[in-house]
């Protein structure tokens, strides 16, 4: 799974996170949706971005990236979807722009055509791996935990994971299946065995990320047996019946082997 993907769903999940990001109440994102929205000069959609609710007018759309190597154009990019955006849905709102980068070293620098706008604010840029202390957020504590190398992530995760517990039974299942998630992105080499085993993780199973995951597996293991079957001599009617799968699904996957 792509960094910037892990990201916006943290983002959608725990949207708090990004006023802490900004050193403002995590109460705020109450006033907001957070969605990504179709640009149609560009045909290309902006994955992040924090609009107001029709309640708290006064409130600025927020337009956010995600970066986690070297882009040059990057700030360029950025403001010129915002304004597309702006001329295409003639929003009410101020805005405001938010680059989180995963460290200082790979970003090149805001334009000087946009040093006015960082200068009133108007662009923020946030270096994920200087955060300081995020032992009172869970949202900061994940963001840490990605951007921390392997071998701090595992004591990362630990504390994470201690906190999680220690929420209110609602709260607990859904963290818990959003810690979980960046934990299989940030420990990818891992069998969810070994992690289970690392940080004494049972309640994970219940999660539904954990049951999509099952079934996947499950799929993946009944496609690999196509083949096999069709050297057997069985018809696709009967692969299908035999794997309990939908005939349909059958075909493509025989379709998508021939195309290799």
């Amino acid at each position: 799974m792509k960094t910037d993907t892990i990201f916006y769903t943290l983002l959608q999940n725990l949207p708090g996170v990004l006023f802490e990001l900004l050193e403002q109440s995590p109460a705020l994102a109450s006033h907001y949706k957070f969605s990504s929205v179709e640009i149609k000069e560009l045909a290309r959609r902006i994955d992040g971005l924090f609009l107001p609710k029709p309640e708290y007018p006064q409130d600025p759309i927020y337009f956010v990236e995600v970066q986690f190597q070297r882009d040059d154009d990057l700030y360029w990019r950025l403001i010129t979807e915002a304004f597309l955006y702006l001329n295409q849905y003639r929003p009410q709102q101020s805005w405001q722009a938010v680059v989180l980068w995963a460290k200082r070293s790979i970003d090149s620098g805001i334009p000087v055509a946009y040093q006015t706008a960082l200068a009133t604010g108007q662009i923020h840029v946030v270096y994920l791996d200087e955060l300081a202390d995020t032992s009172s957020s869970i949202g900061l504590g994940i963001i840490k935990l990605v951007v921390a190398s392997e071998d701090e992530a595992v004591q990362e995760a630990r504390s994470l994971i201690d906190r999680v517990q220690q929420a209110d039974a609602v709260n607990r299942h859904n963290l818990l299946e959003l810690v979980e998630r960046m934990l299989i992105y940030k420990f990818s080499s891992y069998t969810r065995q070994e992690l289970e085993a690392m940080f004494g993780l049972t309640e994970w199973r219940q999660t539904r990320f954990y049951q999509e995951v099952q079934q996947e597996t499950k799929l993946a293991t009944k496609l690999e047996a196509i083949p096999r079957l069709l050297e057997e001599g069985l018809s696709f009617e009967q692969i299908a019946r035999v794997l309990e799968l939908d005939i349909e699904v059958v075909r493509q996957a025989v379709q998508k082997q021939d195309e290799k």
